[in-house]
């Protein structure tokens, strides 16, 4: 996309990709090694100032993928990507860019778990996605910001709002724990999240003729949807039904530990 030319990132996929892999090595390898005979470090107030303002930062793009065609125009079928230089399509491409931005933000998660040695959070699929989506998003925004495959975006936002909530929550001490009865729920939210990514995304396989301009994301985005279910279910099952993380109140204590 000419558009984004001279954009932070844009020029290639390497500086997204070792960001990624420093990610990897830290938040597996060397942090765990240099915390090792460390205390953890107490980041309360960090966090709650983090938290809230990725529920502030979320609260905004839901905005702006509001308002550059989810709210304005977009049929939820076959939106296909504008590659004007109208406002509307400009907006909709600096969401996207925002968004994948974000991505990288959202890295801190896994790092403040290191820092404070709660590596039994640091699971493959907390890695995974903290992995993956920087990395396909830059695809994403590169050659096709806008339509129909900006929708799982638009929802991820919506659910970060609740989740970073309940985080900066967390962050508050245990005080506040009380109000955080409703983590099971929160995991249903996400579980609605990926039904409804994969069944809007799979309307590309019903639909006739929808000129959408890559219909490889489309498959990817479908399969990314349908990969994320099938692993928050299988949290689920041992979160909830096998009992090896019951809710909160069950435990009678706070099992993110944020």
């Amino acid at each position: 996309d000419p558009r984004l030319e001279g954009w932070p990132l844009m020029s290639s996929p390497f500086p997204t990709t070792f960001i990624i892999g420093a990610y990897i090595y830290f938040v597996t390898s060397l942090g765990p090694k240099l915390m090792e005979n460390k205390k953890p470090f107490e980041l309360r107030q960090i966090m709650a100032f983090y938290n809230f303002s990725v529920v502030v930062l979320s609260i905004y793009m839901t905005y702006e993928f509001l308002m550059s065609g989810w709210a304005t125009g977009y049929s939820f079928r076959c939106d296909i990507v504008d590659y004007s230089r109208s406002p509307t399509a400009l907006r909709m491409v600096r969401t996207c860019w925002l968004y994948y931005f974000s991505k990288f933000i959202e890295l801190l998660d896994t790092i403040f778990f290191v820092l404070r040695k709660k590596n039994n959070q640091v699971t493959f699929l907390h890695v995974f996605h903290h992995s993956i989506m920087p990395w396909t998003w830059w695809f994403g925004v590169k050659f096709a910001a806008g339509g129909l495959g900006t929708f799982h975006a638009l929802l991820n936002c919506i659910v970060h709002v609740i989740m970073y909530t309940y985080y900066g929550i967390c962050s508050l001490g245990p005080a506040y724990h009380k109000y955080l009865w409703w983590k099971k729920y929160m995991t249903t939210i996400q579980l609605i999240q990926f039904i409804m990514i994969t069944c809007h995304i799979g309307q590309i396989y019903i639909m006739d003729d929808c000129p959408y301009q890559y219909p490889i994301f489309m498959f990817i985005i479908w399969l990314y949807g349908s990969m994320f279910l099938v692993l928050f279910l299988h949290f689920w099952y041992h979160a909830y039904t096998k009992g090896q993380r019951l809710p909160k109140m069950a435990r009678n204590g706070i099992n993110k530990d944020q």
